[in-house]
């Protein structure tokens, strides 16, 4: 047989080819048969830093390595599984469900694989990145608005409700009280985390919303040992936590928050609250904030529910000890959210940003001060000072007022016309003056300013002094 032919005659299983080859001998390629056969055994990851402040070691269960990008595979695919064994999905049928997004890619993957179509209901809350990556896959999603009641006609669960009675041959998945969600976890999710731990796990932190995964998870893991902690991270908006610690649903609890992905305005049947020892609740900005610092400091491209699950960790600092192993649920991938928590802009807009401004950069300075020169000095008096200095722009002062402006490059520019002209007196040759900005500018926003042309700005402080703010003070004041 020719080196490189598949061996027709083994008996071996379909993923595995015997590949012949003369010189050395036989040898398999491993392989799966599709995408869904690579759903779970996730990898566990230790933080180092964002977790430096605990007593004990915090580790990661990165859920995004799925193929759907998000821990929403495992109980996708297991819905779908449980329906066609029990005849609920048909070939050819429509798999229908409210998601905001994650659930929807790992039914979709399903559907892409098994021959089904999907059509998916989700808030206008959700990032755009999620809506286009469902239609990328093939589903077709319908958004609706977020600020209704679940049983209002316009909420994703009334529609998608309404849409699987109105759809022949269809199947609403309904992933918050199908409990073949939570099923999926106590197979999957809690049996990994047992074995990658061997067996050393005291708490498992989840920041929770169907409650499929911490009731899953949580379950297994408790059969294993009852000492284990159970905390879920909720979101103020959600009314989850008061239900938790009362048993009562009080709607007053409830209102628009910005989290994706994490509590809920109702309490869905695959919640066993009888596993949760904890809940706790983190503020909008709080996680969003956590999760660009997960990314930056652990170099894990992580959701915004990560970054609500570890700021929640960390509230509960004091209920930590030394041996203590915690596992943290990473949800999902950074990708999801490119557009809202890694945005820059968003992130100022909603208050979540710390913006420094030029308020910061020339405090940064220790007020050093105003180097400037006057319209009766000579050229070669504002190039020595930029010399002595190591500065490339000069206000123009007389008296107490800014009349203009010399810079290097312009000097630059008028001397190689006219070697002479150092010898000029700076009111022949000074530009207009640097634009005048209040301290309160965000330093993002002096672009508006700060160009080719134009390489400072000015600005006063409470005492009415100048200070000069430059594309180096910048560049400075963004690298700190």
């Amino acid at each position: 047989m020719p080196d490189g032919r598949i061996c027709d005659k083994c008996t071996i299983p379909d993923s595995e080819f015997v590949i012949y080859n003369r010189t050395t001998s036989l040898f398999y390629m491993k392989y799966v048969n599709n995408i869904l056969e690579t759903i779970g055994h996730t990898p566990l990851v230790k933080l180092n830093r964002v977790t430096a402040s605990l007593p004990c070691q915090v580790f990661a269960k990165v859920e995004f390595f799925n193929p759907g990008n998000s821990i929403k595979d495992r109980m996708a695919i297991k819905m779908v599984e449980v329906a066609e064994q029990k005849g609920l999905l048909k070939p050819g049928g429509t798999i229908i469900e409210g998601t905001s997004g994650n659930t929807g890619m790992g039914l979709a993957l399903a559907a892409v694989i098994k021959g089904y179509k999907c059509i998916f209901t989700t808030t206008d809350k959700q990032s755009k990145e999620k809506v286009d990556i469902l239609k990328a896959v093939g589903a077709e999603v319908i958004v609706c608005p977020t600020n209704v009641e679940p049983e209002d006609p316009r909420s994703y669960y009334s529609v998608s409700k309404r849409l699987a009675t109105e759809i022949p041959n269809s199947f609403y998945v309904n992933q918050y009280d199908n409990l073949a969600n939570r099923d999926a976890h106590y197979e999957q999710t809690g049996p990994e985390i047992w074995d990658q731990t061997d067996g050393k796990v005291t708490h498992l932190v989840v920041a929770t919303g169907t409650g499929g995964t911490i009731t899953g998870t949580g379950r297994f893991l408790k059969e294993k040992n009852p000492d284990i902690k159970v905390w879920a991270i909720d979101s103020y908006g959600s009314l989850l936590k008061k239900y938790y610690e009362t048993g009562e649903l009080d709607m007053n609890e409830v209102y628009p928050y910005i989290t994706e992905g994490i509590g809920e305005d109702f309490v869905p049947e695959n919640y066993d609250m009888s596993v949760i020892d904890a809940f706790e609740k983190v503020t909008d900005k709080d996680g969003a904030v956590m999760a660009r610092r997960i990314t930056k400091e652990e170099g894990i491209f992580v959701g915004y529910s990560a970054g609500s699950a570890i700021a929640g960790l960390l509230q509960l600092k004091a209920s930590l000890k030394p041996e203590d192993v915690v596992v943290v649920v990473f949800h999902d991938h950074g990708s999801r959210y490119v557009g809202k928590v890694y945005n820059d802009q968003w992130m100022m807009e909603r208050g979540f940003l710390d913006v420094k401004t030029v308020k910061d950069v020339v405090n940064a300075r220790r007020n050093l001060p105003l180097v400037t020169v006057t319209p009766d000095e000579r050229v070669s008096d504002a190039i020595a000072k930029m010399k002595k200095f190591d500065i490339e722009h000069i206000p123009v002062k007389r008296d107490s007022e800014i009349v203009g402006s010399v810079s290097e490059n312009g000097l630059f520019n008028k001397l190689i016309d006219d070697s002479n002209l150092k010898d000029a007196l700076i009111g022949q040759v000074m530009q207009a003056p640097f634009p005048l900005v209040s301290q309160d500018t965000p330093i993002e926003k002096l672009s508006v300013y700060i160009n080719r042309e134009n390489g400072a700005v000015l600005t006063k402080d409470d005492s009415g002094d100048h200070h000069i703010v430059t594309k180096y003070d910048i560049i400075q004041a963004l690298g700190r």
